[in-house]
């Protein structure tokens, strides 16, 4: 981002070809190319992006917990990425992941080191209580779209 451009919000970066709600994934390298079809389908990425995802996934873990993996991709990925962007797969009846199970995967397309901050900026979201819940139970891209932005209704799970 330019200097005093603020950054987009999350749900910004979310477009509705990225969101599948009813994902189905046997095993965590199907979740991963899954989720790069995702950004593929809105023109996000190039060729390429989600391999090295799954590059980033083999030499560092993408889980972050509650149920959550947040694959993106090594350095040499970024030449693939034509914006940034998110893409959301909810896997109803989750992934093998390590030896943990994931039911949400957001995958991060971000030009050079913007992904940090789009890391970071997304880790503090999950960190409110009852996101991933609310992520889980999201009926469509606009409802999770109002989840990352933080303003889904936190009373409901």
């Amino acid at each position: 981002m330019a200097a005093g451009v603020p950054a987009p919000r999350l749900g910004e970066l979310l477009a509705d070809e990225s969101v599948d709600l009813h994902a189905g994934a046997a095993t965590q390298d199907d979740a991963i190319r899954h989720v790069g079809g995702l950004l593929a389908a809105s023109g996000a990425i190039a060729d390429g992006y989600a391999e090295a995802m799954l590059e980033r996934e083999a030499s560092v873990g993408t889980y972050v917990g509650e149920g959550i993996a947040i694959p993106h991709a090594t350095f040499a990925g970024k030449e693939a990425v034509h914006r940034d962007a998110l893409a959301v797969a909810v896997v109803p009846d989750g992934v093998p992941w390590g030896s943990d199970r994931v039911t949400v995967v957001i995958a991060i397309a971000a030009r050079g080191r913007r992904h940090i901050g789009l890391l970071s900026r997304l880790a503090r979201t999950l960190l409110e209580p009852g996101v991933a819940d609310r992520l889980r139970a999201a009926g469509s891209a606009e409802e999770v779209r109002a989840v990352l932005d933080g303003e889904a209704d936190r009373s409901t799970p």
